[in-house]
């Protein structure tokens, strides 16, 4: 089953008289790429969340914001008198030098400015942590259903193009053997033109087709593709985190494709490695998405 990088999750809680409210989004990056948005009191819980949600969400470029409301106690938090006094002896002196009045209206300005007003409870304790860490692994979870969710569809979208792969491989193999035919009847043809000019060893020239004929066989090459796409299918059946390994494996299907297509030396085979090529590069842009 795949999960998508793409997610998304969100609740509010009640904790200890305050309404806390967590929001996680994810999106698609190579490695866990984590930004937190978290109240003062919790700030010190930064890098104990930041290992929760590499746990639960693994990989991905991942942002989580968590804001608290509806505060019952307001002498939870106090002003910081000596900084207003300073913010406002500092505007005072400005005000001054550009020639202006210093209004009642700057103290609910200042009042405003950072680290005025603050929280008196800095630290969560051990109590309120635990409920708090609680939310937060709701919300993975949240945000872990939304992933297996849009996995689900681009497994069905990834799986169909794997399937069309796998029908031009068939097409392919149907016009080999007349590819092949085709080959030694102009060789011979034009053998036998130069027959009456040149002398010419039959045994060498034969020894020479079959030479070529190896070179641009491709029987290997569709074998392998066939083995390819069967692994590729059977990793995207199988648990965990599979988009890396659906990678490297899509690196090799595009190997054979390739070669396969240099070595064709027909037309029509080309086409049909053209439309492989690209039903594979969708593929590929599929799993950069995938967990």
């Amino acid at each position: 089953m795949l999960k998508s990088m793409t997610g998304f999750g969100k609740d509010s809680f009640d904790v200890r008289g305050k309404t806390l409210t967590v929001e996680i989004r994810t999106l698609n990056s190579r490695q866990a790429d984590i930004y937190l948005k978290t109240p003062l009191m919790y700030r010190e819980k930064d890098i104990e969340i930041r290992a929760l949600l590499t746990e639960k969400l693994e990989r991905g470029k991942i942002d989580m914001t968590m804001t608290i409301e509806n505060m019952d106690d307001e002498s939870d938090f106090s002003i910081n008198r000596t900084l207003i006094k300073k913010y406002y002896e500092e505007l005072k002196a400005v005000a001054l030098e550009m020639g202006l009045d210093v209004s009642e209206g700057l103290l609910p300005a200042i009042v405003r400015l950072p680290d005025v007003v603050y929280p008196e409870k800095e630290v969560a304790d051990a109590g309120e942590w635990d409920e708090v860490r609680q939310c937060i692994l709701k919300v993975t979870a949240l945000v872990d259903a939304f992933r297996v969710t849009e996995g689900g569809v681009m497994e069905k979208d990834i799986a169909m193009r794997m399937t069309i792969i796998l029908d031009l491989l068939a097409g392919i193999k149907k016009i080999e053997k007349s590819r092949t035919d085709y080959i030694r009847e102009r060789l011979i043809r034009d053998f036998e033109q130069l027959a009456g000019e040149v002398t010419v060893d039959k045994d060498r020239f034969e020894q020479e087709i079959i030479y070529y004929l190896e070179k641009l066989d491709i029987t290997e090459e569709m074998v392998r593709l066939k083995k390819h796409c069967s692994h590729f299918t059977e990793t995207m059946a199988a648990t965990g985190a599979q988009g890396r390994k659906l990678g490297f494996i899509a690196q090799e299907i595009g190997r054979e494709i390739n070669t396969i297509g240099s070595k064709a030396n027909n037309a029509d085979i080309q086409k049909l490695v053209v439309d492989m090529k690209d039903e594979l590069e969708k593929i590929k842009e599929q799993l950069l998405n995938i967990l």
